[in-house]
């Protein structure tokens, strides 16, 4: 199967490449007409807000080795060990959104977000093509089409796939794909002749399957976390689940028109989003250990509460959301306005067995639940040039949750204080599965955060960025040691400060971040104390001037601490204190090349991997990813 995807990417880009060769439009004098300047991008919150920017594309190699920047989101994230896999956000984040969510998120780092999708407006036809290879097995594709139907009205495609193997409990003689992950989005923007209305709309959609194995089975209950790298080969190494998986479906529609009554002074908008997304938990066989009297009892779920040989729970949850709201704007200030309606429902099944008679029947357990949710909200911002801005803006759920913030900048300098009252998640709420029940009446939570920056260049070398938090948390809702959710009645207190540095000496780059956080007031919140993530690199001419590039060295380091466990029934990350990650730096090699309208990179990942440890851990029982050589392109066309 890879062998065919491989084949069918290489005779796109084959084809593409003799398109691209025999078809480029020229004036008289042989100069190309179409390039990365004719090609712009813009997002529907900037025309929002009144600044109708369109930018050049990124063409750049900046972190284009890096998996981080693979995804929708590039931040960093524990997760499962590999590509693909089931992933939370490394630092704690402020809630983004009030009200009824269903709290489902291992996979949103991969999916597109509707809100945030860059629309184009092409003088030519645009395509744009990325592929990576691993030597682990892991794969990603993109695969980008835009162009403008007429000047004012642009289309495009987009089709991306995730997919890896087994780095652990692989078997030869059965299939070892791990992640199986497409999506797709379709988007279009159409502004009027006289710039008095725009339209944004996209489609969005996600498969995701997750071949779930629970983590490497322990020698011993006393095992150390070296101890488990002590087999002969990967392949031999046991899992906890051998026919257990995750399977995710999303799909997303967003519309989003913006009316001009009174030029940029008095605008109309109306948004609306309906999004469903569906999960489902199945496990053909479900383990069970046998002790040395013949008593057998189960190997890797806490209970069986329907079904004692097989798992198949599912839930259904379905979202819409309309918004209306009016916005303006100046050179000095701007505002916002708006009213907010949701409505949700989710829909449970889990399946069980029962004894009738002679004979063993099979039937579902159901559950459903709606939501209806009225919110009122806005933002009032002032600003001179691009020198000073003072921001506040809010929402609020009618009688429940809201959400407040105020933002102070002065040049490089900016300061912030943000509260969050949140109501629990569906997830949080209540759970029907085979081997989890309940259902909680949890108060809301509430988040404090204070914070402050500076950023700002030191000559004409270097660049700073500095800051710090301190986040306050009442009644913390977390997935507690049982795998359950809790609610603390003492607060979660945290605070942490960052700098990011970057320093150029010549055709030479040095870019270090380091990132501390204290949790000391804190015990359920679990981050690591230090993050050092260190770049050096040449930029210049390559290869006796014959290619323009990188060439360098990428060493990524959290310290050890007890990481949070994952448990696959429930899809939640959850507090452990029984597996302490170790302090480990992954050390990646790389070599980047820009070739007209191609970019290229080979990189030598996780270089370190068994020279002095056997490994490391992310999550525990989940290895990281051993040495990968790994390559990948983004080609671009503009006809």
């Amino acid at each position: 199967m890879k062998r065919i995807f491989l084949v069918a990417i290489l005779f796109v880009i084959g084809f593409l490449a003799q398109q691209s060769a025999t078809a480029q439009i020229i004036d008289d004098s042989t100069k190309v007409l179409y390039s990365p300047k004719t090609t712009l991008q813009l997002f529907e919150q900037d025309v929002l807000e009144g600044r109708y920017l369109e930018q050049r594309i990124d063409t750049s190699l900046q972190n284009m080795h890096n998996e981080r920047y693979w995804y929708q989101d590039s931040a960093y994230y524990q997760h499962l060990g590999n590509v693909g896999t089931a992933a939370q956000p490394l630092f704690y984040r402020m809630p983004q959104k009030i009200g009824v969510r269903l709290g489902k998120n291992i996979f949103d780092r991969y999916a597109y977000d509707p809100q945030n999708i860059n629309y184009y407006n092409t003088r030519s036809p645009y395509t744009h093509l990325y592929y990576v290879q691993g030597g682990q097995g892991e794969q990603v594709f993109e695969g980008i089409h835009a162009r403008n139907i007429s000047p004012n009205w642009n289309v495009g495609l987009a089709y991306r796939i995730i997919s890896t193997e087994k780095q652990f409990s692989a078997r030869s003689n059965l299939t070892n794909g791990l992640i199986s992950n497409h999506a797709v989005k379709v988007f279009t923007h159409y502004r009027s002749k006289n710039d008095k209305y725009d339209l944004f709309a996209n489609f969005t959609s996600m498969k995701a399957e997750q071949i779930e194995q629970g983590g490497i089975i322990p020698e011993s209950a006393d095992a150390t976390p070296e101890s488990l790298f002590d087999y002969d080969d990967y392949e031999t190494i046991p899992a906890f689940l051998e026919q257990a998986s995750n399977d995710e479906g999303r799909n997303n529609f967003h519309l989003m028109h913006i009316y001009k009554l009174v030029g940029e002074d008095l605008k109309f908008y109306h948004t609306l989003d309906l999004h469903r997304q569906s999960n489902t938990y199945q496990d053909a066989a479900i383990p069970y250990e046998t002790d040395a009297d013949g008593r057998s009892s189960l190997l890797f779920y806490p209970r069986t509460i329907y079904n004692s040989s097989q798992t198949m729970d599912s839930t259904i949850y379905k979202e819409t959301q309309n918004v209306i709201g009016v916005t303006g704007n100046n050179k000095l200030s701007f505002y916002k306005a708006f009213i907010k309606y949701r409505s949700a429902n989710i829909n449970y099944r889990t399946n069980y067995r029962f004894a009738s008679e002679d004979t063993t029947s099979a039937a579902a357990v159901y559950n459903s639940k709606d939501y209806n949710q009225l919110f009122v909200g806005g933002q009032l911002r002032l600003f001179y040039e691009n020198k000073a801005e003072l921001k506040v803006e809010g929402e609020f759920q009618i009688s429940t949750d809201y959400w407040v913030k105020g933002t102070a900048r002065l040049g490089g300098l900016q300061g912030s204080l943000e509260r969050v009252l949140i109501s629990p998640t569906v997830t949080q709420s209540y759970m029907l599965s085979n081997h989890y029940v309940w259902e909680n009446d949890f108060n809301n939570s509430v988040t404090d955060n204070i914070a402050a920056s500076y950023a700002g260049k030191i000559g004409g070398r270097q660049f700073v960025k500095l800051s710090g938090h301190y986040t306050n948390i009442k009644r913390y809702i977390y997935y507690n040691e049982e795998q359950v959710p809790e609610q603390l009645s003492r607060n979660q207190r945290f605070w942490g400060a960052e700098i990011s540095h970057h320093v150029r000496f010549g055709a030479f780059h040095l870019e270090n971040y380091v990132k501390y956080t204290n949790t000391d007031e804190a015990d359920k919140v679990r981050m690591p104390e230090f993050l050092v993530d260190s770049k050096l690199y040449f930029q210049g001419a390559l290869f006796k001037d014959a290619l323009y590039g990188q060439l360098g060295v990428q060493a990524t380091m959290p310290t050890g601490y007890y990481a949070d466990a994952y448990m696959p029934v429930t899809q939640q990350f959850y507090v452990q204190d029984n597996f302490e990650t170790n302090t480990y730096p992954v050390i990646d090699l790389f070599v980047t090349v820009d070739i007209k309208n191609l970019n290229a990179f080979l990189s030598m990942r996780h270089f370190n991997y068994d020279l002095w440890e056997p490994g490391y851990f992310s999550t525990p029982y989940y290895p990281g990813m051993r040495r990968s050589f790994t390559f990948g392109i983004k080609w671009m066309f503009f006809d």
